[in-house]
């Protein structure tokens, strides 16, 4: 059994939406669908795939303005953030209409997430862990099995989420950070909201916003 990932950027910001799967059984699932609904579902129909979810790290336009296109081509289940992120899914219509991206509906999860809750795809878990700092519901995604964690917008090569929105905080960043993914190995690998992939360990090593803990 084998998990396949394939990194998608979408919209004008670039945000690396990730489309998941299991080999053996073609069940996906999409993370963090900010647009470009008509590329993504023409991915999915080429590669074969059953899309089963989408998953939200966060929930800022980037990340999910593209739900409401995806759910018409198919009504497929949302799962996440974590509820504290209501108030960036209700906004979803003012910031996508003030950034000239496709007037995005509010988006309503079928399922909110929390610490230590497991989501699927196919016969491969990832662990949820609730991350707030650069939004208060902020999510990843983490499976052990791989090493591999969906990021969002918490750590990037070389630099971290901003935290200057409503409701962020920088301290709960760096501290969630320094707690709940600089404890995970070294080798375990990230796929960041933007930009390319790096690791936990490269990111202990260099990172000039956030070292590992004392």
């Amino acid at each position: 059994m084998t998990l396949q990932v394939e990194i998608i950027p979408v919209t004008p910001f670039q945000q690396n939406c990730c489309l998941l799967w299991d080999a053996d059984t073609k069940e996906a699932v999409l993370t963090d669908v900010g647009g470009n609904a008509d590329v993504l579902w023409a991915r999915i129909q080429e590669l074969g795939l059953d899309l089963q979810q989408i998953w939200l790290t966060h929930g800022h336009l980037d990340h999910a303005g593209g739900v409401a296109d995806v759910r018409a081509l198919k009504d497929v289940p949302v799962i996440g953030p974590h509820a504290d992120d209501v108030f960036w899914l209700d906004q979803l219509p003012e910031a996508t209409a003030k950034y000239g991206f496709p007037v995005s509906p509010v988006v309503k999860p079928t399922q909110w997430l929390n610490e230590g809750d497991v989501v699927k795809v196919g016969a491969h878990e990832f662990q949820v862990l609730h991350i707030p700092g650069h939004t208060p519901g902020h999510v990843v995604f983490y499976s052990a099995e791989y090493g591999l964690i969906i990021g969002g917008d918490i750590l990037f090569q070389g630099s971290i989420g901003r935290t200057d929105f409503p409701r962020g905080n920088h301290q709960d960043l760096i501290s969630n950070i320094q707690q709940k993914l600089y404890t995970l190995p070294d080798a375990t690998e990230v796929i960041p909201g933007h930009g390319p992939m790096t690791s936990i360990g490269h990111e202990k090593r260099t990172n000039p916003y956030v070292r590992a803990a004392d």
